[in-house]
């Protein structure tokens, strides 16, 4: 009986980290360029009563009889599937068409090159007021200074007084300069793609870090094997809505079943204290 109050507490530990998994996904519904998560379980340590036997002396073969101590957490995945794409008609909105992730740099100041980068599939970017392609949060966004995985990384900056500034397929941030003429590219947005993207580590604000799961980012720039950019769009979230509600009934209903299970196994329990009296 203790056996079996030990398995349904860890399958109410396992149900609740399943729901508080199922209740981030939904919480982040709407969340531009974000990734659901899903928990698996897996079972705990089987305790052996009876040994496997193999056939002999006028007797069968016979099999193991174990009890198990109940459940774990296997694993909780990154589900890294494209989201909707989203028009929005705004220039610096950006969602990318396939692999690859935005290189957005942390603590830099330029012109010097952050030390850190972090990565992201929100493509919600803006221009400062010294015309620094940056994210919402004030971090500058990566570009390098030519198309192809050779140039180096660079911030891009529109001058001061550009007009008709556009984002091609190809990561090229061009401008009309202010005294007119020809077309002019600030810079080629930098994209990296991972050996295991579902290995990257969440950071807060809709951005990933290397891990040693992921392995090394393989930068370069829209096009050939990286996916390319679509301005004027946004990359909703992969949260499918009818998966998370069947997911929140199923750990409801999981953890309902083990609050009954610890729920007998006291009443048995008090029945055989009752014995004695």
């Amino acid at each position: 009986m203790m056996r079996a109050m030990f398995a349904a507490i860890s399958g109410l530990k396992s149900h609740q980290t399943m729901l508080d998994v199922t209740a981030n996904n939904i919480a982040n519904v709407n969340t531009v360029g974000y990734k659901a998560s899903r928990a698996t379980f897996k079972d705990s340590l089987s305790q052996l009563q009876i040994g496997a036997a193999a056939p002999g002396g006028g007797q069968g073969g016979r099999n193991a009889a174990q009890v198990g101590l109940g459940v774990q957490i296997n694993s909780i995945d990154n589900l890294m599937g494209s989201g909707t794409l989203q028009a929005t008609g705004n220039v610096t909105d950006l969602a990318i068409q396939g692999p690859g992730m935005f290189v957005i740099g942390a603590g830099g100041t330029p012109p010097a090159l952050p030390a850190n980068f972090e990565y992201t599939r929100a493509g919600n970017f803006t221009f400062d007021s010294e015309g620094f392609l940056t994210t919402q949060n004030g971090d500058f966004v990566l570009g390098r200074t030519a198309a192809g995985a050779g140039a180096p990384n660079s911030y891009i900056q529109v001058p001061e007084g550009a007009t008709d500034v556009a984002i091609g397929q190809d990561g090229a941030v061009s401008y009309v300069p202010a005294g007119g003429g020809a077309r002019e590219v600030a810079g080629y947005l930098s994209i990296a793609t991972f050996t295991n993207e579902a290995g990257l580590q969440r950071t807060s604000g809709n951005r990933w870090i290397e891990s040693a799961a992921s392995g090394e980012a393989i930068d370069g720039t829209p096009g050939g094997e990286f996916g390319l950019t679509i301005s004027g769009t946004l990359e909703m979230s992969n949260v499918d809505l009818a998966t998370e509600f069947t997911d929140m009934i199923a750990a409801q209903r999981g953890f309902q079943a083990n609050s009954r299970v610890i729920s007998t196994a006291d009443e048995m329990l008090q029945d055989l204290v009752n014995l004695k009296r």
